[in-house]
Parts: structure tokens; C-alpha cells; sequence
């Protein structure tokens, strides 16, 4: 699941055309520790900075059951990326 999210966090950050870098310092971080988030390598990570490193991206984590399909707007909104 982590990878899932470091994956969308990479996707968006570069369509968004802000280095790690960049996003680190907005946001107090290590560029180390944003690098080891999209790749999915992070040892453990804190809600909190997960939920600041989305909210600056303008994404936002959803929880739904485990094995559910996707709904109609999560199709959508990945059809858009």
C-alpha cells in the first residue's frame, strides 16, 4: 500500500514539475526521506507527514474495505492522471 501511495506522490510531484528537493525543503523534510517514500523504502513514516506531503501535492488519502473494486470517481480520477 505504501508503494501504491509513494508511486501517486512521485507521479503527481513530477506532473507538478517540483523536484524532490524542492519538496523536501517546502515541507522540512530530508530529500532522502521523500525518495525513500515514493519508492516505497521508508522504514516508518508518521501520518501527519505523509497527510503534509499530500496535502501540498493536492491529493488526499481515502480508505475504503480491503478487495473492494474502485468506484466510478476513482476510475475517473485515474482515467485524468
Amino acid at each position: 500500500m505504501l508503494f501504491n501511495i509513494g508511486q501517486q506522490i512521485r507521479q503527481t510531484r513530477k506532473k507538478r514539475k517540483i523536484s524532490q528537493a524542492e519538496l523536501a525543503k517546502a515541507l522540512g523534510m530530508s530529500r532522502t526521506t521523500i525518495g525513500q517514500i515514493e519508492n516505497g523504502t521508508v522504514q516508518e513514516i508518521g501520518v501527519r507527514k505523509l497527510i503534509r506531503i499530500l496535502e501540498f501535492l493536492g491529493l488526499e488519502l481515502r480508505v475504503r474495505s480491503a478487495g473492494q473494486p474502485p468506484t466510478l470517481e476513482e476510475l475517473r480520477e485515474e482515467e485524468e492522471r
